[in-house]
Parts: structure tokens; C-alpha cells; sequence
């Protein structure tokens, strides 16, 4: 009989236990935590500035992708005067290839020196970011409103090749036809291109002379379109750039004289004055430069 009593006896206390174990109160609900701001940094492809109106673009990236908000408000504050402030609005503008996208939009900075942007994004999940940057007295390159330098590209005219005129691997043919000289006599407006679409430091170049062909499908004789290979010597290159040689115009045009340029794209709208209504550092969009060209119609 002790041992029935002893597994009895065993049996009750787990009941108990179990009794007890589904008597305990429920566990005290968790608030949620509240969402984390992600920091951004703003990753600026327009790098000469200068007094006056121009248009800036950058990227907005934080530490897992870049941010893709409709929108994006700059404001820009003086730091070495009298901290004069102005503001910019910028849209986002997503690039034909890959993930990527920009921001872009006009500014006016009234006055040379430093100036601090502090750029937000229309995301609540996106911490502002800020940076600085340099705004010269004067355009170290050929600036809106002037004339284009008198100095022509090659045509196929000139070559037995169209390797010799561009590292295209599958080039337009139809950007390589009409001298710059010939665009500013033409009484069309023109757009120009200054790419290395094989040999560029960054993934932008080739989709840019891409981009411009788009542009020229949709306007056809309207404009004048040209791509200006940045190398003189493409064909010779093969992928070497110790055998680069600067093609004349990109000196008369001012790019060597960026500091820190090696090849990256521009892209110029010659008005049907024949002078520069619009000019785009880095890379721009069919969008944008549609939108520009339909102006300057």
C-alpha cells in the first residue's frame, strides 16, 4: 500500500502544478518599438558649382539602399557670411539601369563661399543629411549662356572606322554625323554629349550616350544630337588607360581643369541661338533632357 500512496501522492503534485501553471496571469503585452531612422548621406554628382542658378543632382543613400522619396527639399545656408539662407526642391528621378536614382532640381546661390546643405527627403523613415560644398565666383567649365568653344568633333567623315570615334561597343551611328560647328550654324537647337561609354570610372557614361539616342528617336530631325568621345584614340585603348590620350575638345571645353575628373559624362543643350541654355553634370535622364529640349523648341 506505500507504494500506491507514493505514486498517488507523485500524480496530485503534478496536478497541482499543472493546475497552477494554467492558473499563472497572462504575460504583460510589449508596446511596439518605434521605427528606426534610417541616416543618409547625400552623394553630390554635380561637383562644380558657382554663383548663380544651376541645377545640383545627387544620390540620398543610407546604410541598406538608396532612397527613392518622390521629393527632396535642400536647404542652403551661407556659412561664410552673413548665413543667408535659400531652399531647393528636388525630385527623384530613377535611372534606366540597375536600382539607382537621383535627385535633382535648380538652386540659386547668391553669393561665392561655403555653403552647408541640409537635404530632406519626403520619407519619414530617412534622417536629413547635410553637406558641404565650395560655390566658385565662375564656372571652371563652358557655362549657360555662352557660346560653345570653336573647336569641332570628328564625323565619320573623317575615319574609315567608327571605332576611332567612339568605345561604344554598339554605337548610334547617328550621333557622329554633324560637327558642332555645323550645330551652331544649323538654326536647331543641339544636344552634345561628352562620354567614354567603355572606359568611364563610373557605370553612367555608356547608359548616358544611351540615353541621348533615346532622346534623338523620339525628336528626330527637330535637333542636332552629337556624342563626343572623351579619349581621342579609342580604338587604341583597348582598356588601357596609361594609352589614353584626352580628345582637344575636352581641355577646350574645361573638363581637365575639374579637380579630380577622369571621364565622367556632360551633356550640353545648345538653344537655337546657338548658345548653351542648359547643361547637366553626371548623369541625366531621357526625362529631363526631353524637357529641356521641348524649351529650347
Amino acid at each position: 500500500m506505500s507504494g500506491r500512496c507514493a505514486t498517488a501522492a507523485a500524480l496530485l503534485l503534478a496536478l497541482a502544478a499543472l493546475l497552477g501553471a494554467c492558473a499563472a496571469p497572462p504575460p504583460t503585452p510589449t508596446s511596439t518599438p518605434p521605427p528606426q531612422i534610417a541616416d543618409a548621406e547625400a552623394l553630390f554628382a554635380t561637383t562644380v558649382l558657382r554663383e548663380g542658378s544651376q541645377r545640383i543632382s545627387f544620390l540620398l543613400v543610407t546604410g541598406q539602399d538608396i532612397v527613392r522619396a518622390p521629393s527632396a527639399t535642400v536647404t542652403a545656408t551661407h556659412l561664410d557670411g552673413d548665413g543667408k539662407t535659400v531652399t531647393a526642391e528636388t525630385t527623384f528621378h530613377g535611372w534606366p539601369f540597375g536600382v539607382r536614382g537621383a535627385y535633382s532640381g535648380d538652386i540659386a546661390f547668391d553669393q561665392p563661399g561655403r555653403w552647408q546643405l541640409d537635404i530632406v527627403a519626403a520619407d519619414d523613415a530617412v534622417a536629413p543629411a547635410r553637406a558641404v560644398v565650395e560655390v566658385a565666383e565662375e564656372s571652371s567649365v563652358v557655362d549657360v549662356g555662352a557660346l560653345p568653344p570653336f573647336a569641332n568633333n570628328r564625323t565619320l567623315e573623317d575615319v574609315e572606322d567608327i571605332a576611332e570615334l567612339t568605345s561604344d561597343p554598339t554605337p548610334d551611328p547617328q550621333l557622329y554625323t554633324t560637327t558642332i560647328g555645323d550645330a551652331v550654324i544649323s538654326d536647331k537647337p543641339s544636344l552634345i554629349v561628352f562620354a567614354t561609354p567603355a572606359l568611364c570610372t563610373s557605370p553612367t557614361c555608356g547608359p548616358q550616350v544611351d540615353t541621348v539616342s533615346e532622346v534623338r528617336e523620339e525628336f528626330g530631325e527637330q535637333a542636332n544630337f552629337i556624342h563626343v568621345e572623351v579619349y581621342d584614340n579609342p580604338a587604341d585603348i583597348q582598356g588601357d588607360l596609361t594609352r589614353a590620350v584626352y580628345s582637344p575638345l575636352v581641355e577646350r571645353w574645361g573638363f581637365t581643369g575639374i579637380p579630380h575628373w577622369t571621364n565622367e559624362s556632360w551633356v550640353y543643350l545648345l538653344g537655337r541661338d546657338a548658345r548653351i541654355a542648359a547643361r547637366f553634370e553626371g548623369y541625366v535622364t531621357a526625362t529631363e533632357l526631353a524637357e529641356a529640349l521641348r524649351a529650347a523648341l
